[in-house]
């Protein structure tokens, strides 16, 4: 089975929408748990446990692990994911962007070492810093394509005078990762839920591919927006599902030892915010 299917079958089956961010910043844990960076895994496995039939997706950030000298950690989460849920895809959020045999050697990582279902990456080095990853037959790629960041107005939101119609540089990047860069279907585009106006012109521009969409919950997207924006109604499978990623306000929705619960609970909450939104 394919990410693009795995992505599909979970949100048909959870009735989600809802990706979890898996973050884990030990001075924010609830009290019993904060600033022990060693309790990262039952943290994080507390939080998987408690939300695995809510969401279509699960996305660890590697370097909240990797900063704490948790990689350990990290794959053992993989593990208990792949084994408690393995209706769910995970996608590993590295953000890897180099090339050659340094690409090839993070494709390793993130794929035989984790175990990740698809990965996310910055294509700004072009098509030879992607390709790696595509090797890896059935496992899926995000682009970072119109990012949430106010940073991101640098250079995503610039023309390119040098080609026809100038399109701004995320268009580009939409249309590279929709047409000649998606040789397997593997592909999938990076768009930030803090630019709904945006997000409707990359789905425009790649009407089949997954839109990760970080930026819900903390830091303000709004999640009804972000939906009528990216979501279509199904055909088949020619219209690509999105993935609305939602991290703190999930993982620190209580500070008590009911944090699971509320995670939960504030899980809830967003799937059904996000699903009534498409209708």
């Amino acid at each position: 089975m394919t990410f693009l299917d795995q992505l599909r079958t979970a949100e048909r089956q959870n009735g989600s929408l809802l990706c979890v961010g898996l973050d884990p910043e030990p001075t924010k844990f609830p009290t019993h748990l904060r600033g022990d960076a060693t309790k990262i895994y039952d943290f994080c496995a507390a939080i998987v446990d408690a939300t695995a039939d809510l969401v279509n997706s699960f996305k660890p950030q590697i370097a909240y692990f990797a900063a704490h000298r948790a990689e350990d950690q990290l794959e053992k989460l993989m593990e208990h994911m792949r084994r408690t849920a393995p209706q769910v895809p995970i996608i590993l959020d590295a953000k890897r962007g180099d090339i050659g045999s340094t690409a090839e050697q993070y494709a390793k990582e993130a794929f035989e070492r984790y175990g990740a279902d698809a990965v996310t990456l910055s294509p700004f080095m072009g098509f030879d810093s992607v390709q790696p990853y595509l090797k890896y037959h059935g496992k899926g790629a995000f682009l970072l394509c119109r990012t949430s960041n106010p940073g991101g107005d640098d250079f995503q939101p610039q023309h390119l005078a040098d080609l026809p119609g100038q399109p701004r540089l995320y268009e580009h990047i939409a249309s590279l990762a929709q047409g000649p860069w998606n040789l397997n279907g593997q592909l999938g585009l990076v768009v930030g839920a803090t630019y709904p106006e945006e997000i409707a012109r990359v789905r425009a521009l790649a009407p089949t591919l997954p839109l990760l969409i970080p930026g819900v919950g903390a830091q303000g997207g709004d999640a009804v927006a972000t939906v009528k924006a990216g979501w279509r109604a199904a055909d088949g499978q020619t219209t690509g599902p999105i993935v609305v990623n939602s991290s703190r306000a999930i993982l620190y929705a209580s500070s008590g030892p009911d944090f699971a619960v509320a995670a939960r609970q504030e899980a809830l909450r967003t799937r059904d915010l996000l699903q009534a939104a498409t209708h």
